[in-house]
C-alpha cells in the first residue's frame, strides 16, 4: 500500500497522523508511507522521529486580516498545489490521509483533482474549515466525536472511530507508584492535582496556578505541574519576586515538561489542563476528572466544545480562560478533590467516552477505501 499522509503544525494533527501512518506499517511492513507537511511546523522534528519521510511544501494557515504578509501566504499555499500534484504523480499513491489543518488545502486540492482515494480524519467536536471544505470530496471523514457527525451531513461518508493516542490506562502497582512518586520528590499519601497547557505551555493557566501558590490555598494536595519549555523562567521569576525558589515550594513539582505524562495522568486524582481532542481522549481513556481551561480562539471555539462533551457527562468543570483566577481554579479543586466519591464518579463517567480499538476502526476503514484501488 502506498499513501501520502498531510500533517502540519501542532501534535494535535501531527500525532494522529503519525498513529494511523504506525498502524498501517504494522499491518502492512510493505507499505511505502510519505508525510507532506511545511518547514515552519513540529512535523519537521516528529515526522523523522517516527521513521517516516517527510516532504515540504510552502503552506499556511489563512488569517480574517487583510495584510501584504497574509495575502503572499494565500497565494503560497495556492501555489503548493502544483507541487502536491508532482509529488502524487511521482509518488503513486493508492490513499491520500490528512488529520485536518491548513496542510489539507493544497494535499487535497490536489489528491481530489486526480481522484486519488482519500480520507480525513477530524479529532475535534467541532469540525475544522479544512475537513469541511474536503468533506464531500473525500471517500470517508473519520471523527473522534459522535458530535463532529452532525456537523459534517454534507459528507459522503462519517464514521465514528475516536482519537489515536499513545496515552493508555496503566494499572501501577503500590511500590511502582511510590518509586514513581519518590523519583519525582512528591510525597505519596497526599492527592496529586497535575496541571499542564500544552508542550509550549498555557499562560493564563500558569498565572492562575502562580497565584494558587503564592496565596498557599493548596493546603489539601499537592500539585505536579509542566508550565511548558518556553514559560519555565517566567513563572521561576515570578516566584523570586516573592522570595520563592521554584525548585523548593512545598507540596509542588514545578517543571517545564513532562516526559513520563502516560504514568502520571494515571497517577493522578485531577488534572487542570487544556482541551484539545487529543488530551480529552487521553484523559477518557485513563478515567481521569478534569477541569478544562479551553483555549479560546476568534473563529470556532473548538476546545471548549470539546470540553462540554465531558462537561455535559459531569465528568468534568470548564473555566473559561478570561475567567480564570488563582481563586477561582483553587474554589472548584477544592470542590472536587476533597469529595473522594466525586472524584470517583466522575472518572467513571469520562471513562463512558473513551474510544476503543481507534486505530483498528481506522485501519479497517482505509482498507474498505483502497481494497479496490490495490491489492494489500
Amino acid at each position: 500500500m502506498r499513501v501520502i499522509v498531510s500533517a502540519a503544525g501542532t501534535g494535535g494533527h501531527i500525532n494522529p497522523a503519525i498513529a494511523i501512518a504506525n498502524k498501517i506499517r504494522q499491518k502492512n511492513p510493505d507499505s511505502e508511507i510519505i508525510f507532506i507537511g511545511t518547514n515552519h511546523g513540529l512535523e519537521n522534528d516528529l515526522v523523522p522521529r517516527a521513521g517516516f519521510e517527510l516532504k515540504r511544501i510552502e503552506a499556511y494557515g489563512l488569517k480574517k486580516e487583510i495584510s501584504f504578509k497574509n495575502l503572499k501566504h494565500i497565494f503560497q499555499t495556492i501555489r503548493s498545489t502544483k507541487e502536491v500534484k508532482k509529488i502524487i504523480d511521482e509518488f503513486k499513491p493508492d490513499l491520500v490521509v490528512g488529520t485536518g489543518g491548513y496542510i489539507c488545502g493544497p494535499v487535497f486540492a490536489a489528491a481530489t483533482s486526480k481522484k486519488i482515494p482519500a480520507v480525513l480524519h477530524e479529532s475535534n467536536a467541532y469540525p475544522g474549515k479544512a475537513v469541511k471544505m474536503f468533506a464531500k470530496e473525500v471517500d470517508c471523514v473519520l471523527v473522534g466525536f459522535e458530535e463532529a457527525k452532525e456537523r459534517l451531513s454534507e459528507a459522503k461518508r462519517v464514521v465514528v472511530t475516536g482519537t489515536p493516542t499513545k496515552i493508555k490506562k496503566l494499572t501501577i502497582a503500590r511500590d511502582e507508584r511510590q518509586k514513581i512518586l519518590s523519583d519525582l520528590g512528591v510525597k505519596s499519601d497526599l492527592p496529586i492535582v497535575l496541571i499542564f497547557g500544552g508542550s509550549q505551555g498555557a499562560q493564563a493557566i500558569n498565572e492562575a496556578t502562580v497565584d494558587l501558590i503564592k496565596a498557599k490555598l493548596n493546603k489539601d494536595y499537592q500539585i505536579i505541574w509542566a508550565t511548558g519549555q518556553n514559560q519555565y523562567d517566567v513563572v521561576k521569576e515570578s516566584f523570586e519576586k516573592e522570595s520563592l525558589s521554584i525548585k523548593n515550594i512545598k507540596d509542588v513539582k514545578v517543571v517545564p515538561y513532562i516526559y513520563n505524562m502516560e504514568e502520571l495522568i494515571n497517577l493522578a486524582d485531577l488534572v487542570i489542563c487544556r482541551s484539545g481532542a487529543m488530551t480529552i481522549t487521553e484523559l477518557a481513556i485513563c478515567g481521569k476528572p478534569a477541569i478544562f481551561v479551553p483555549l479560546p480562539s476568534r473563529s470556532a471555539n473548538r476546545q471548549e466544545d470539546n470540553a462540554r462533551v465531558l462537561e455535559k457527562l459531569g465528568a468534568a468543570k470548564i473555566i473559561l480562560n478570561h475567567e480564570l483566577t488563582g481563586e477561582k481554579l483553587s474554589g472548584e479543586i477544592d470542590d472536587i478533590i476533597k469529595n473522594k466519591a466525586k472524584l470517583e464518579k466522575m472518572g467513571k463517567l469520562a471513562n463512558q467516552i473513551a474510544p476503543n480499538h481507534v486505530e483498528e476502526k481506522i485501519y479497517d476503514e482505509i482498507l474498505k477505501i483502497v481494497k479496490n484501488e490495490t491489492k494489500i
